[in-house]
């Protein structure tokens, strides 16, 4: 039930669902991922690849899910050495990042866009939330190349909707891609920029703020990011250049 202006109606949405799903690969069992039980194959090999346990697509031997969406199981071509130590990190839902030191490469783009792209794509975003409108409380995120290529992941976690873009970005042999850009609903925090300079994405996006971390890899990883993203507004915090005047 849903009160309103001093009077009830009947609700229609649904709470999302959130579910514990084991990541087991070459047989062996490494985490638990906190997520909404859809897109798991992509979860699982985006998260690889965001880890930096795989370079390419071409490392996954197999990838499936099993056991009524609690396991997804992945099989690379090589051997590969669990974490000795799983970290927590800020994101929702139970975030986790091994204890691998990673070292992002400094973005070099040439892109530049006009500020109305930036609004079109988050009004774009916000059309996509399917789940969101039939449940609330889940986040977004759109990895596009401001034409019409357009990949859309949601989940509980904000963290897993990169990682979900990461997995459909491999994927994905339909698109070349020549340029990218990333929007979310999520807050911008350090495990959400650093995923997105592993995809190589020079101009990231958010409906709402970023930490002063992300501000800070921003600047080092030479990303435009952007946040208090509305229809009509939004705020640039690091390397402006990429955005017209």
């Amino acid at each position: 039930m849903t009160f309103s202006k001093d009077q009830w109606k009947k609700s229609t949405h649904i709470p999302p669902e959130e579910s514990s799903v084991v990541l087991t690969v070459n047989g062996e069992s490494w985490l638990s991922f906190g997520c909404s039980p859809f897109l798991l194959e992509e979860l699982a090999i985006g998260f690889l690849y965001n880890e930096h346990i795989i370079e390419s697509i071409s490392e996954i031997e197999i990838a499936r899910v099993c056991e009524n969406n609690k396991n997804v199981d992945v099989w690379l071509d090589h051997e590969a050495k669990k974490p000795e130590k799983w970290e927590n990190t800020s994101g929702c839902a139970g975030g986790k990042t091994s204890n691998i030191e990673k070292k992002e490469k400094k973005i070099k783009s040439d892109l530049i866009v006009e500020p109305q792209l930036i609004l079109d794509l988050f009004a774009l975003l916000i059309s996509k939330q399917e789940v969101y409108k039939e449940t609330r409380g889940i986040h977004c995120s759109l990895l596009s190349d401001g034409n019409h290529n357009h990949l859309i992941a949601e989940d509980i976690g904000r963290h897993n909707t990169i990682d979900k873009l990461a997995g459909l970005f491999l994927l994905d042999k339909k698109h070349q891609w020549t340029r990218k850009i990333i929007l979310t609903t999520g807050r911008v925090s350090s495990e959400m920029i650093q995923k997105s300079a592993r995809l190589n994405v020079p101009i990231v996006v958010s409906r709402t703020s970023p930490t002063k971390t992300s501000v800070e890899f921003a600047k080092e990883h030479n990303i435009t990011l952007i946040g208090y993203t509305r229809r009509n507004e939004f705020t640039v915090y690091s390397n402006p250049e990429r955005i017209k005047l």
